[in-house]
């Protein structure tokens, strides 16, 4: 069985073709589409009407590659940067009618027990209880556990790009005082979820995103030609670092430091006050980077319970209510219900 899934997040949308035989999700091609929605959005939120089209084109273009290959689906979400716009509704509608592709959007709680079920399937039973960090656009989602899906999962509104908007793009590069605000805000929003973490006392932490794999590059990991399975680690000294060497250059500049991409340099400064954060508030001085996340955590929840679960949420995600703003914590009991 060959499957697909197109992952719409704030500044890619992705596409990923993999064969499902023996359980596992084998990817045979992927493709991807920058659209950089996150830096469009006005306001109030709203993505504007040229940024659907744009969206719409793309998702249409992932799902005609997902046939070319041979794969049923696509499997298709949108995170943040999709979920908090006063307009989702209408967007999901307009890909769907215009595509014929259900675009859905997940509840940051159920990413995160989705990239978790994809991190523990990499790391496998030996790595024991696990915490796992997700640094998105728009959100940060931690969860920890001890078996295939977490015990406790939280998301919270600090995502790179959203958190550059809101402190870092008066000035760049940003203030001192821009600094110390936008440290303020991620230690106000961890610390309940952090003393939960301590609390659980993980015996393995693990890490996934573009913007963990980036910031691993910068403090010295093996590049990612080098392919998935050579072992990656960040360390919390090491990216604590790596903070004013970002901090110091203009974004423009930042593109040139090792890992760090052009798309996404104006974020990693942010990016890394968060990583550093989490991992400071957490007790935890290295994380592993992990290659899987929600893609691979999508695949293998279709794999292993059938299409009866997505289904129900590409019924329902077009009214479901957009997320408050500053949504946090929410009980994985509640999230379970979503699905």
């Amino acid at each position: 069985m060959r499957l697909s899934v197109v992952d719409v997040g704030s500044n890619t949308v992705r596409l990923v073709v993999a064969d499902a035989e023996g359980g596992v999700p084998l990817p045979v091609h992927t493709a991807k589409w920058r659209l950089r929605l996150s830096e469009h959005v006005e306001p109030d939120g709203h993505i504007p009407e040229e940024s659907v089209q744009q969206l719409v084109l793309a998702v249409r273009a992932a799902a005609r590659t997902a046939q070319r290959w041979g794969a049923v689906g696509p499997l298709a979400f949108a995170t943040a940067v999709v979920r908090n716009a006063p307009n989702r509704t209408e967007i999901l509608r307009a890909v769907r009618s215009e595509t014929g592709v259900p675009l859905c959007t997940l509840p940051g709680e159920v990413e995160g027990e989705l990239t978790f079920l994809g991190a523990r399937r990499w790391m496998g039973w030996r790595s024991g209880p696990l915490a796992l960090m997700d640094i998105g656009g728009g959100s940060l989602e931690v969860a920890f556990g001890r078996g295939r899906l977490p015990d406790f999962v939280a998301s919270l509104p600090l995502g790179a790009s959203r958190l550059t908007q809101e402190f870092l793009l008066d000035q760049d590069p940003p203030t001192p005082e821009a600094l110390r605000a936008l440290r303020r805000r991620v230690r106000h929003q961890l610390r309940d979820v952090a003393a939960r973490i301590r609390w659980e006392g993980p015996r393995t932490a693990v890490a996934t995103s573009r913007t963990f794999q980036q910031l691993a590059r910068l403090c010295g990991t093996a590049p990612g030609r080098n392919g998935p399975f050579v072992e990656r680690e960040l360390h919390r000294r090491e990216l604590g670092a790596a903070i004013p060497r970002l901090a110091a250059l203009p974004a423009r500049e930042r593109a040139r430091l090792p890992g760090i991409s052009a798309p996404r340099a104006a974020q990693s400064l942010a990016g890394a006050v968060v990583g550093h954060t989490t991992m400071k508030l957490t007790g935890l001085k290295r994380v592993s980077i992990c290659p899987w996340a929600i893609r691979e955590g999508v695949l293998l929840r279709h794999i292993e319970e059938g299409g009866s679960w997505w289904a129900e949420i590409s019924e329902h995600c077009d009214d479901m209510p957009p997320p408050p703003t500053g949504a946090g914590t929410v009980p994985l009991r509640i999230a379970a219900q979503a699905h």
